[in-house]
C-alpha cells in the first residue's frame, strides 16, 4: 500500500508544469461554467490546448483530437451566450425534454458504436473507451452551449468513465482533476436547476 501511496505521490509531485496548468484551469473553467460565467470560455479553450499537448505526449491520440472539437464547441458556446436571441440579454437555462434526450443517449451510443469499431480498426489500445467518451462528451458540450440542465448529467457520466484510465497511465494529476469535475458536475447540476426554477413563469 505505501508503494502505491509512493508512486502517486511522485507523480504529483514529478508532473510537468503543463499538466498542473491543465488541472488548475480545468477546474477553474468548470466552476466559472456552473457560476454561468462567460469566463468559463476563454478559460477552457486554454486548457483544452493544454490538455491536448499532454495527451500527444502521452499518446492518447483520440483524446487529443477530442481537445480540438471541445474547443470548437467552446467557441460555439461562447457565441450562444452572448447571442441569446433578439429580445432576451442572456440565455436562460432551459430542460431538453425526455423524448429529445433520449433521442441524444441513442445517438450518443449508435456514435460510441461506429467510432470505436474505427478506433479498433486503427489500433486504439482502448477503443470503445474512447468512443464513448468522445460522443457523450461532445454531446454534454453542445447542451451546454445551449444551458440546457441535461448537460452535468452527461459530464457526470463522462467523468466516471474517464478517471479510470488515468489512475491506470499514472496522470495523477488529471485523476484529481476529473474526480472534481465529478463533484463540480453535481454543484453545475443544483445550480442550474435553481436558476432553472427562479426564472420559470410561475
Amino acid at each position: 500500500m505505501s508503494g502505491v501511496l509512493d508512486a502517486i505521490w511522485h507523480g504529483f509531485v514529478a508532473a510537468p508544469w503543463i499538466e498542473q496548468a491543465a488541472t488548475v484551469l480545468g477546474l477553474l473553467g468548470v466552476w466559472l461554467a456552473t457560476r454561468q460565467s462567460l469566463w468559463n470560455f476563454p478559460t477552457g479553450l486554454v486548457q483544452v490546448v493544454l490538455t491536448a499537448i499532454v495527451f500527444a505526449g502521452q499518446r492518447l491520440y483520440a483524446d487529443m483530437s477530442l481537445q480540438g472539437v471541445y474547443f470548437v464547441a467552446l467557441a460555439y458556446g461562447w457565441w450562444c451566450w452572448t447571442h441569446p436571441d433578439g429580445w432576451r440579454d442572456r440565455l436562460p437555462v432551459s430542460r431538453l425534454g425526455w423524448r429529445r434526450l433520449g433521442g441524444l443517449i441513442a445517438l450518443g451510443l449508435m456514435a460510441t458504436v461506429t467510432w470505436g469499431a474505427l478506433l479498433d480498426r486503427v489500433g486504439d489500445p482502448m477503443p470503445w473507451r474512447d468512443a464513448f467518451i468522445a460522443a457523450f462528451g461532445i454531446i454534454s458540450q453542445w447542451l451546454e452551449a445551449h444551458k440546457k440542465i441535461e448537460a452535468w448529467g452527461g459530464w457526470v457520466v463522462v467523468n466516471i468513465a474517464g478517471l479510470a484510465v488515468y489512475v491506470a497511465i499514472g496522470l495523477y494529476w488529471f485523476v484529481i482533476l476529473y474526480s472534481l469535475y465529478l463533484v463540480l458536475s453535481f454543484v453545475g447540476l443544483r445550480a442550474w436547476l435553481a436558476s432553472y426554477r427562479r426564472d420559470a413563469p410561475a
